[in-house]
């Protein structure tokens, strides 16, 4: 059976329902990740969570240890990862409270750590195919979960990744809406990228919790943010689980 490891993002620092094994702290040579590794069951399969963010939330996200967070979660044995994604609607199908379910991916991040393969120890240079930055089949496991919970959502979409903490100008919006963006999130890179280095499957869940800058009349306010995650952070807890339940043997 396939060991599912879950990292949940702003919304998704608890997974309620989980009946937890065990709570690992491991040490990694990126130094430690954002939180303890839970180990448990939910919807009875086994599988291991990482808060993003921490719990609480307290890292923002060019300051999270992302390559200790998957180098961790190999070590506790994941085999495929689920990602969720809190993020920003730059398509006009992207309403508030719409699943997206990414196929591609574009990096406007900087000064991270991207990759495992750096450092004056290396013995060659290494380069990672990523044409496809996410696991078809699991893009698909979350597809068919999303039609059967019957939610609003959209089976492909181009996430791009900004660096934050701060939210989008109207004109990087704009920008980016050119390059063929159809969600922003701040997320979502490096951690696709070093889940490819360590040969784990990863695929992305995510959440539009509002409309980006410069797609609605008013400004952007957490309370109305806060207020979508609180509905559909409940339907992706169902969402997960029903890709659990049709895990493969």
């Amino acid at each position: 059976m396939t060991v599912y490891a879950i990292i949940g993002g702003t919304g998704l620092t608890e997974l309620n329902g989980l009946q937890l094994r065990e709570a690992l702290s491991i040490d990694t040579p990126y130094g430690a990740p954002s939180a303890s590794v839970l180990r448990g069951d939910y919807f009875g399969q086994e599988v291991l969570f990482l808060a993003r963010h921490g719990h609480p939330h307290r890292i923002p996200p060019h300051q999270v240890n992302y390559r200790a967070n998957l180098w961790a979660l190999k070590e506790a044995g994941a085999q495929a990862i689920l990602a969720m994604n809190a993020v920003g609607g730059i398509h006009a199908s992207m309403g508030a409270g719409h699943f997206c379910v990414p196929h591609q991916i574009v990096d406007y991040t900087y000064g991270r750590a991207h990759s495992f393969f750096e450092g004056p120890d290396l013995d060659h240079v290494t380069h990672i195919d990523f044409s496809y930055p996410y696991d078809e089949s699991l893009r698909q496991r979350l597809i068919n979960a999303l039609q059967t919970e019957a939610c609003r959502f959209s089976a492909q979409g181009v996430y791009g990744c900004t660096q934050g903490p701060r939210l989008e100008t109207v004109a990087e919006i704009v920008r980016m809406e050119r390059d063929g963006c159809d969600i922003v999130g701040m997320t979502g890179m490096p951690e696709a990228v070093l889940a490819r280095e360590l040969n784990l499957p990863y695929a992305c869940l995510s959440l539009v919790v509002n409309p980006a800058a410069g797609k609605s009349a008013g400004i952007i306010t957490m309370a109305e943010i806060e207020a979508v995650l609180a509905e559909g952070i409940g339907q992706a807890r169902s969402v997960l689980g029903r890709v659990l339940q049709a895990a493969d043997v």
